[in-house]
Parts: structure tokens; C-alpha cells; sequence
């Protein structure tokens, strides 16, 4: 198996193929403060029309934005294409098994998120990996020209 090298850029058609294939996206790391950047991805991802999953496991916080919150990404009672990962590196390991145990097919991670293990081990389950970069940014780049009519 040949594992690709995330430290390189990404092509621009696999981010394009990511982020027009994937519906439901489970964000690991919401947060309802807007004053957040998870809070901004997660509204322009919201408002561009994706099944936004916010995952916190807070006590007592149950929406975010108008939309459930669940506590982990085994509590989801959908399936999920993507999980975006808004935590330390540190964490990726273990929210990458937790991804592959509900069957997600992307594993994202944020701007400053990177752990090659984790990378590996979802694509030996055959998740795509996409780390170190923002889907929200990632929409905006010229190949996404068509989607800009939408309202944000």
C-alpha cells in the first residue's frame, strides 16, 4: 500500500473530490463561542449546505447553531462522510479510530493538526486524509468558483 505524504500539498482534484462527495460532516472540536474559528468553519460549512454534526462533549450543551450536538462520534445516529478534527494533535490518533469505527469515509484535520500515524491509520482503513489545512479555506479557492453564488 502507498501512503500518500501529507507534509506535500494536496492536489487541488482530491480536495475538489472531497468536498463535493462528501454530505455529512461530524466536526470534533465545535464550540459555540463565535469568537472561535472552529464556530466560523463550521457556520460557512453549515450554510453552504453540508449535514453539520457538532461534537463536544460539554455537559448540558446540546445545540450549536440550531443543530445537535452529540458527545462523541459513536453517539451519531446518521452516517458520517468526513470527520473534521478541531484538537490537538495529540488527540488525532484516538478520534481517528473513533472515525473509522463508524464507518466514516474522510478523516480532515485543521490547520495545525498533524499526526502521520493517525494519517496511516485511517488510509490502511481506507479513509482519504486531508491534515494541516481548512475546509472552509479550501472552498474558496478558484475551483470552487461555481459554488460562490451560494449566500454565506
Amino acid at each position: 500500500m502507498t501512503y500518500m505524504n501529507h507534509d506535500e500539498p494536496y492536489e487541488d482534484a482530491y480536495l475538489q473530490d472531497i468536498l463535493s462527495s462528501v454530505k455529512t460532516i461530524a466536526m470534533v472540536g465545535a464550540s459555540p463561542d463565535k469568537t472561535k474559528f472552529s464556530y466560523g468553519v463550521l457556520r460557512v460549512l453549515d450554510e453552504t449546505g453540508y449535514d453539520m454534526i457538532p461534537i463536544n462533549p460539554r455537559p448540558g450543551l446540546d445545540e450549536i447553531r440550531g443543530l445537535k450536538v452529540y458527545p462523541k462520534l459513536s453517539d451519531i445516529d446518521r452516517p458520517v462522510d468526513m470527520v473534521e478534527v478541531f484538537r490537538k494533535s495529540e488527540d488525532l490518533y484516538g478520534i481517528t479510530e473513533e472515525a473509522i469505527a463508524i464507518g466514516a469515509k474522510v478523516l480532515w484535520s485543521q490547520i495545525g493538526v498533524i499526526d502521520h500515524k493517525a494519517a496511516r491509520l485511517a488510509e490502511e482503513a481506507g479513509l482519504r486524509v486531508v491534515m494541516n489545512r481548512c475546509p472552509k479555506i479550501e472552498l474558496f479557492r478558484p475551483f470552487w468558483k461555481p459554488r460562490l453564488d451560494l449566500k454565506i
